[in-house]
């Protein structure tokens, strides 16, 4: 028998029976569905965190002090162990371009003069370059040893009156201390500028370390103080820090890994404050917001199996559906068989047509679980404000499993079909 006219006999029974055939189908739709949409929304969503990245930053090395078998994200675990001579003594390695702590400064509120805000954590020490200029809207960087600020628009845009570059804010440090700070510049987002801060959108105003960190965080007890006791009872002078963050000459693999090694080779050795202060067991880590982003891609990539394996699931349940339903089309067209056969139809005939039609519905389920599944992760990617990225391989790969669906569930039925007696077939009732 001509492909063509097997084609057309089996597209004549499938629109013969059209609600049958579309409960048949719906199990490959929904499996293929929920597989394309989540894969989309992953996709988008790790384009999303990995644009965040700037050039800039891809060359920064984020580093703190950990027991060397903790679990979690950054700072997990992490002790306040890095001194400011350590820091001084990093950015003098010929192999790093700028050296500088890092601090979250726990605050109650914030003034522009004529209205007050809670504020939480969103104070924000670092050095000068932690704010890039390719993130600046507007204004500049702040300078260490001035009392000046970067805010971001989440912060500017909490007031009635918006705060524009060269106003001054009032800061209240958690404790009741208050300090003063002139915005100089304005970051063009809200969302974070390091994985030490995570990437949500959220108000923030960035200090400098000096003087900030030193005057308010040391009256706080977090991590800093006149004088410091190590694991061993010892002391060192200085404010300590949680965080540092080390930056390569650029973004080349050799030069991030030179900056690397020759830091934490000095952070570990007898020579630094930071060994001394660490306890027994644990070791300095140095990441770039990459390699940290990994760990959030581990998590995405596990919930991605995790939904595929539901949907081969459904698949499964769709295959089932498919042979079923091609099983009960056997028995319901047993004369037309016999008919076939009396005319001349040969067994091989018989099993292409029953197995066309099979193909036929997995093929059209697999088109349809596809367009459903490009348009959920559409609609969920401008609803979650992500960049869209459609993985163009799962839309083929779908297609194929529809094939291999049809072929596997219709592949018995229409060999059933094959061995039909046609004497048998043409006495059947």
């Amino acid at each position: 028998m001509n492909p063509l006219e097997s084609l057309r006999l089996a597209w004549r029974s499938i629109r013969g029976h059209k609600l049958r055939s579309a409960l048949t189908m719906l199990g490959i739709v929904i499996g293929i569905a929920a597989v394309i949409a989540f894969v989309t929304l992953g996709a988008s969503l790790q384009a999303g965190i990995i644009g965040d990245i700037s050039p800039d930053d891809q060359r920064n090395l984020y580093g703190w002090a950990a027991d060397e078998g903790a679990e979690g994200g950054p700072l997990a675990g992490a002790q306040p162990v890095f001194s400011q001579n350590d820091l001084d003594e990093v950015r003098n390695l010929e192999e790093v371009e700028a050296a500088y702590g890092y601090a979250s400064i726990q605050t109650q509120a914030v003034s522009n003069g004529d209205e007050q805000v809670a504020q939480g954590d969103g104070l924000i020490a670092a050095g000068p370059s932690y704010v890039r200029e390719a993130d600046l809207r507007e204004g500049r960087q702040f300078e260490t040893g001035e009392r000046e600020a970067v805010i971001n628009p989440a912060a500017a845009d909490q007031f009635d009156d918006p705060v524009s570059v060269g106003d001054e804010l009032t800061l209240t440090i958690l404790g009741g201390q208050t300090t003063t700070v002139e915005v100089v510049g304005i970051t063009d987002t809200s969302e974070g500028l390091s994985p030490f801060e995570g990437f949500e959108a959220s108000p923030r105003i960035y200090v400098p370390t000096d003087p900030y960190y030193a005057e308010q965080a040391a009256g706080l007890g977090v991590g800093g103080g006149d004088e410091n006791e190590d694991a061993d009872g010892n002391t060192s002078d200085g404010a300590r820090y949680l965080a540092i963050v080390v930056e390569a000459h650029s973004t080349d693999d050799a030069d991030i890994d030179g900056a690397r090694e020759a830091a934490t080779a000095y952070l570990e050795s007898d020579e630094s404050d930071a060994s001394d202060l660490m306890s027994e067991g644990y070791a300095v880590t140095l990441q770039t917001s990459t390699e940290l982003l990994q760990q959030l891609q581990d998590v995405l990539d596990l919930l991605q199996n995790f939904i595929v394996g539901i949907a081969a699931i459904s698949l499964l349940v769709g295959s089932i559906g498919i042979a079923n339903i091609m099983l009960v089309s056997v028995t319901e067209r047993t004369r037309e068989i016999g008919i076939m056969k009396a005319v001349g139809a040969q067994n091989r005939d018989v099993l292409g047509l029953f197995l066309t039609e099979s193909i036929v519905l997995g093929v059209v389920g697999a088109i349809f679980g596809t367009a459903l599944g490009l348009a959920a992760g559409y609609l969920g990617a401008w609803y979650i404000d992500l960049p869209l990225v459609y993985p163009l391989e799962y839309v083929a790969l779908a297609v194929a499993v529809g094939i291999l669906v049809g072929i596997l569930a219709g592949l018995y039925p229409a060999w059933r079909a094959a061995r039909t007696d046609p004497i048998d077939a043409l006495r059947y009732e």
